[in-house]
């Protein structure tokens, strides 16, 4: 045998060998700077939970913005990773154009997105959706998440960003066996359900949610507390009336047992619409009996009240014209418009949140870890109550150097072990499993109760991430969800929210000024290079062998 043909022979061996190695061994390589297909820990271990075919039907397929293509491409690389992670997991792209009917009554509605065309605008509609079908369970996947965003591209990289973060939650759903379970605090001046029906109708979809009175306390505490901690978090929404002792045990031990909870308080009377009816009210202290309850967590409302001169707009009739009232938005400083913690994932790229008549939080040393949520402009000022509030102070210039009461703390995740209130203290009732120090637990504490509190157009409760009147766009809405969420997630799913990727998109309004100068350098300066060499090639061979 020639040594050519022993050398092909080897070639031929080695390929194969190569290809069955291939076959048997399976690695994928990341080598972008941020890691952006890399799944995570969490991903991972939820998605290998999945023991049977997990069908995932995407309806972006079609014809749709060219950079909403981006969008295709980024979820069907996400879902090949997932892929190779888990070969149970199967997706297929699907053209909604002929279902679209039957995916609206599903609950995908769809998005109107502007098309620009070398300047000309039109309008395309899309399903941004995704169905997860694992046994007789379904979920949805918003792929083009609620935004206060204003350009389709940066709603573009706000999807991409939370691409994983989305199809995890999911994920998280679907493989649970029952959904955890949220007690709706009511029995002392709470919140009504109209006006909590923005939020708990978006919290229903991944939670139980039932209203829990704590009138029972008074005749039976200990049965009260024992169906209370049936429960995984306690929501309480600006309750208006005095706890009594027992009610405060009933929470104290709640919480030292493991639950959740969120509290919005008010501890002043003051309510805009008194304010709109009379064009004053006066503000004053509320004693909710909460103060030592919250001071053995290591915090304090206080009474005063917050101005801030970056702040919400109101409504207020300024003329009229003819019959018709004239209407003009007016900054109301009593209504703080704050920024969320930029570092933390309950408020990491969310729309800034409005606050009503809040008051501000002190934080006491202790071993319990203190994070600031939300935290006024350092142009604040303090009101003391009781005190009349004026509606026609709206129209009065400001005086910058009163507003120097620097930043406001206004609410605050508190995270560790906490101590009962009754330690060493004689208790209202007598219950066997009384818990003096907790395990590691959590709660969020917001100076305002009204931050859950959606408005009502025509008697129908209205959107609480937007403001009927001024039409602007808050936050309310997902800094509650997300609470809510990073409360009950112990896996460190909502850490995803803070994945940051950089999208490199086209400028369009560059590319159509530019555009004839492109397709020369990218057309012409080829061609006319390829037309010099051509001249050239065709010289030198008639000069060297003429």
């Amino acid at each position: 045998m020639s040594k050519k043909i022993q050398h092909i022979l080897f070639v031929f061996i080695g390929i194969l060998v190569i290809n069955y190695i291939s076959k048997s061994v399976y690695k994928r390589f990341d080598i972008t700077h941020n890691k952006r297909y890399s799944l995570s820990k969490v991903s991972t271990t939820l998605i290998n939970k999945f023991e049977n075919p997990l069908l995932i039907n995407v309806y972006l397929e079609g014809n749709f913005p060219l950079e909403f293509k981006r969008l295709q491409i980024e979820t069907r690389q996400f879902l090949e990773e997932l892929q190779a992670e888990n070969s149970n997991i199967r997706f297929r792209f699907i053209n909604p154009d002929n279902i679209r009917e039957e995916l609206i009554k599903k609950g995908m509605l769809p998005s109107r997105l502007t098309v620009d065309e070398n300047g000309n605008l039109s309008e395309a509609i899309i399903f941004p959706w995704a169905e997860i079908s694992y046994g007789n369970k379904t979920e949805l996947v918003s792929l083009l998440p609620d935004s206060a965003l204003k350009t389709q591209e940066a709603q573009l990289q706000n999807a991409i960003e939370k691409l994983e973060y989305s199809f995890a939650s999911a994920f998280s759903l679907i493989s649970k066996k029952a959904k955890q379970k949220i007690a709706v605090i009511s029995g002392n001046g709470e919140l009504s359900d109209m006006y909590l029906y923005s939020i708990l109708s978006k919290l229903k979809n991944k939670y139980r949610l039932a209203k829990f009175t704590l009138d029972s306390t008074e005749n039976n505490p200990q049965k009260t507390l024992t169906d209370l901690t049936k429960y995984d978090l306690a929501f309480i929404a600006k309750p208006t009336q005095r706890f009594t002792e027992k009610e405060k045990l009933v929470l104290d031990q709640y919480i030292n047992n493991g639950g959740r909870s969120l509290w919005m308080v008010d501890t002043n009377y003051a309510d805009t619409d008194s304010l709109y009816n009379e064009g004053k009210m006066l503000a004053f202290p509320r004693d909710l009996n909460l103060t030592d309850l919250l001071f053995s967590y290591q915090v304090r409302i206080n009474n005063k009240l917050i101005q801030d001169l970056y702040s919400a707009k109101i409504p207020l009739a300024t003329g009229n014209i003819g019959n018709q009232a004239q209407f003009q938005h007016l900054n109301w400083f009593y209504h703080p418009l704050v920024n969320g913690n930029p570092n933390h994932p309950i408020t990491k790229n969310i729309a800034p949140v409005r606050f009503q008549f809040t008051t501000q939080i002190d934080t006491l040393k202790g071993n319990i870890k203190k994070t600031p949520l939300f935290i006024s402009s350092v142009l604040t000022k303090k009101i003391g109550t009781p005190n009349f509030v004026e509606l026609q102070s709206i129209s009065k210039q400001p005086k910058q150097n009163e507003y120097n009461g620097g930043p406001q703390l206004l609410a605050v995740l508190l995270e560790g072990k906490f101590t009962s209130a009754y330690k060493n203290r004689v208790k209202p009732f007598n219950t066997p499993s009384f818990s003096s120090d907790t395990k590691e637990n959590k709660m969020i504490v917001i100076a305002d109760g009204d931050i859950a509190k959606n408005q009502l157009l025509k008697g129908k409760p209205y959107d609480l991430s937007k403001d009927k009147w001024t039409g602007a766009y808050y936050g309310n809405k997902e800094f509650l969800l997300n609470a809510v969420d990073y409360l009950l997630d112990d896996t460190g799913l909502i850490q995803l929210r803070n994945k940051t990727i950089q999208i490199n998109l086209l400028d369009k309004q560059r590319a159509y000024t530019e555009k004839r100068f492109w397709q020369f350098l990218n057309i012409g300066i080829p061609l006319i290079l390829l037309t010099l060499f051509g001249f050239s090639f065709n010289y030198w061979r008639k000069k060297k062998y003429s």
